[in-house]
């Protein structure tokens, strides 16, 4: 379990982290939180020559709030940050509760979100409610910076859109909307420090009647190769009065669309059973949460 030798930096600029990372190319990682990468490095599942650490980087940390327009959320901050933020609590609740549930405190205190979205577990706790919030990333290189939406950048287990040369710097939130509100939810073996079976997040827009649906985002984790967006269950309640037999119909067609596996965490018809469960539970959290706003 001994690391293998590498060179270290530890760059104090944003341009000094991309001219490392030009320069360094694929013989590098980025070293952030490292609570994946060390793991891994002391498997030899990875032996990288170089480690660029991005934690002394000011313009990579941090949450910053953009009144009516959103939020930024710099891709070294940690996660326990994220946790106890007040704006992150207020305005994106789901991501409040899945920062919450990632692994133990001493993880939470380590591990950065993104490094969370850049490792691209597909059991990964906060992608799926970034995701379920619209948000997008900005990777940046040397040579300038490109955005996407989070999942455009996650293609599947531990793969990415990452180019060449390019880091991912932050994470960019649209402002909520009115009458909206977000919940996130999972089910793994035990209550703590386990990885997610199935976990969920839902994104609920009402109208200004207070019971009509308006729009409405609902992502899965950990039952596709990547944070998986349902088609179905917008089309079943978009433009309907809330009710529980639309609910019903719409935690059908989730568990329809998922696409588990079986692994030593849950077989893939307890999976299916499971996307059923969460969709109707946070289905009816975010509605009545939204009624509050």
């Amino acid at each position: 379990m001994f690391l293998s030798d590498f060179e270290y930096f530890a760059p104090k600029e944003a341009g000094e982290a991309f001219a490392l990372i030009g320069r360094l190319g694929s013989n590098a990682r980025v070293l952030a939180g490292g609570t994946d990468l060390l793991l891994m490095m002391k498997e030899k599942m990875i032996e990288p020559q170089y480690l660029i650490d991005i934690n002394a980087v000011p313009e990579f940390q941090g949450i910053s709030d953009l009144p009516g327009k959103g939020a930024v959320i710099g891709a070294a901050t940690k996660i326990s940050e994220v946790e106890y933020s007040p704006l992150v609590k207020e305005k994106y609740f789901a991501l409040h509760q899945a920062a919450g549930e990632l692994g133990s405190v001493q993880v939470r205190t380590m591990a950065t979100m993104g490094g969370n979205s850049c490792h691209a577990s597909p059991a990964a706790e906060t992608p799926t409610p970034l995701v379920a919030l619209g948000a997008k990333v900005v990777l940046a290189s040397a040579t300038g910076e490109r955005q996407l939406p989070l999942e455009e950048f996650i293609l599947g287990n531990r793969k990415t859109g990452l180019g060449e040369g390019e880091l991912l710097t932050k994470f960019i939130l649209p402002e909520p909307a009115p009458r909206s509100a977000s919940r996130y939810g999972y089910i793994g073996l035990r209550g703590a420090m386990e990885i997610d079976a199935v976990n969920m997040a839902v994104n609920l827009v009402l109208e200004t009647d207070g019971r009509t649906v308006k729009d409405l985002r609902l992502v899965m984790g950990s039952v596709s190769p990547r944070p998986l967006i349902s088609v179905e269950v917008p089309s079943i309640l978009v433009g309907k009065q809330f009710d529980d037999a639309l609910v019903e119909e719409a935690a059908a067609a989730a568990c329809g669309e998922a696409k588990p596996i079986s692994d030593i965490r849950a077989s893939a018809e307890y999976r299916r059973e499971v996307v059923a469960v969460l969709a109707r539970r946070l289905l009816h959290e975010a509605f009545n949460a939204a009624q509050e706003v």
